[in-house]
């Protein structure tokens, strides 16, 4: 019978290691973790230096996991660790003989005299565990490469999962004393205060914002909520054109719902005070191509990088956010939006939780790249059915309590004429008026700021009278009249005999980019 079931049946086959058939063993080494571990039990604060660098699965020999596991027990009870306390927790854990009894405790703490290398030996422990991490997750993506059936993009998303685990679980930020924090803290303040605009952050290009906010703080998230309609990615688009056209600032614009071509429409329209029907039917006036051409020709060399990968998943995010950061020092990210993002493989099914891994990878990388990242949101229903002015508040932020609590900065944005409120509670016109929010500022103080919503143009700006914070009704455009809208603008006065356009000829040799 036995030998029946061994022709129906095939032996397990374990994986082998990439490179085991030429004889090759994984990374370790044996004889530092019990250097390591014999160090522990001679010094007293060795665990100290251990345990910011080691875990337990970083050892290679299991019986010296097990041996670490009851030091950082004893250490978390802050009981002394020594060759006695070590062995008699390895008793009560009832693994004393598993791992070679008490002789091979007393052989580990006779091995080494003084833990004088401990850091550096430690340090050689991770870098194999790393290496033996890497072997195996290269291994299981070979495997999976060679399986008929695979799905490409979920083999990539796999591979992306686990090279992450595997880096985001290894680097570590080391502690530093306070006075050093104190330098690199005055240097900052030494460079805000050369700043002409006192600012210490990246501007959003609005006085009265950049006066509440200081400019948006490197390693901040950024959230901007708001409900459809009321303008989100014109307001992004608005500051993505205004750090790097008047500021400098590279700015990356990862875009999950429009397309790269909709969005530089969107910014032509606002640049050129063009209207968007001309711009998209094309029927455009000798004039007007005039004015399209010189007033973009900034915006065609400001440093915006667009992606408009739909379903980004936060690995990829990751990825080419570092890459922008090596490639061209981008100093802010923006994305349009963040419930349209895709997080890890085993949160799906759980729109919560994955709301919730992506609101926090967001805050790392913004930590990691030292930048600030401005993400947008949506907001619930329940706005649309609360009665009063219709303000939005924290509650009202969609899918997860996550966003509000990872995020240093929560702005709404607020149109009362969307809703039918046509003047404010002093008899001010409302129309044309965007209320931007800061609902929560971590560093700073909460208020509401008031900006001049372009509707034709989906622009804001700052309004013409900042201390009186409203459009007088006189001065209010008309969006509901057919003819076309024009502002002015202070690009009006640049010269156009450079750059002539003639319809005839086509745009390639006209534009000036």
């Amino acid at each position: 019978m036995a030998g029946d079931r061994s022709k129906t049946k095939k032996p397990y086959t374990p994986v082998k290691p990439i490179g085991a058939e030429l004889g090759k063993v994984p990374p370790q080494a044996i004889d530092i973790e019990e250097a390591v571990l014999g160090a522990i039990m001679v010094e007293k604060d060795a665990i100290i230096v251990a345990s910011e660098i080691l875990k337990p699965e970083c050892f290679y020999k299991e019986h010296h996991q097990i041996i670490f596991k009851a030091i950082q027990d004893l250490s978390t009870r802050l009981e002394p660790i020594d060759l006695y306390t070590v062995t008699e927790e390895l008793r009560k854990q009832g693994v004393l003989d598993e791992i070679g009894g008490a002789a091979y405790i007393a052989q580990l703490s006779s091995k080494v005299g003084s833990a004088a290398h401990l850091e550096y030996h430690s340090k050689i422990i991770a870098q194999k565990y790393i290496q033996r991490e890497l072997i195996r997750v290269a291994t299981e993506i070979e495997k999976r490469s060679f399986e008929e059936d695979v799905d490409v993009e979920e083999l990539l998303d796999f591979s992306e999962m686990e090279l992450f685990k595997v880096a985001e679980g290894n680097i570590k930020s080391d502690t530093q004393p306070i006075s050093n924090i104190v330098v690199k803290a005055f240097k900052q303040i030494e460079e805000a205060s050369k700043r002409e605009d006192g600012l210490s952050g990246v501007p959003s290009g609005f006085i009265n914002l950049d006066r509440l906010t200081s400019g948006w703080q490197k390693s901040d998230l950024i959230i901007v909520a708001a409900r459809p309609s009321m303008g989100k990615t014109a307001f992004v688009l608005t500051m993505a054109r205004n750090m790097a056209v008047e500021y400098e600032v590279p700015v990356a614009f990862f875009s999950l719902e429009m397309s790269n071509i909709q969005l530089v429409n969107r910014l032509l329209v606002a640049e050129a005070q063009i209207p968007s029907e001309k711009i998209r039917n094309g029927k455009l006036t000798q004039d007007e191509w005039t004015q399209l051409t010189v007033k973009t020709k900034q915006l065609a060399d400001a440093k915006i990088f667009i992606d408009d990968t739909p379903a980004l998943s936060i690995f990829e995010l990751r990825a080419k956010c570092r890459r922008l950061k090596a490639q061209h020092n981008i100093g802010v990210v923006i994305i349009d939006y963040l419930q349209l993002m895709t997080g890890p493989a085993e949160t799906k099914g759980n729109r919560e939780q994955e709301v919730s891994t992506i609101s926090r990878s967001l805050k790392a990388i913004a930590k990691e790249l030292d930048i600030p990242i401005i993400a947008l949101s949506q907001l619930n229903r329940s706005v649309e059915t609360r009665g009063g002015n219709k303000r939005p508040q924290l509650s009202d932020l969609r899918e997860s309590g996550a966003i509000e609590q990872d995020a240093d900065v929560v702005v709404f944005i607020h149109r009362p004429e969307y809703y039918g409120f046509t003047v404010d509670d002093n008899n001010n016109s409302t129309l044309g008026i965007a209320e931007i929010i800061v609902a929560k500022h971590r560093n700073g103080a909460v208020d509401d700021v008031k900006l001049r919503f372009h509707k034709e143009m989906a622009k804001f700006e700052d309004l013409l009278d900042d201390d009186a914070g409203y459009i007088p009704a006189s001065i209010t455009p008309n969006y509901t009249s057919s003819a076309p809208v024009t502002f002015s603008s202070k690009m009006n006065n640049d010269p156009v005999d450079d750059f002539p356009y003639n319809p005839s000829k086509g745009l390639d040799s006209n534009i000036p980019f």
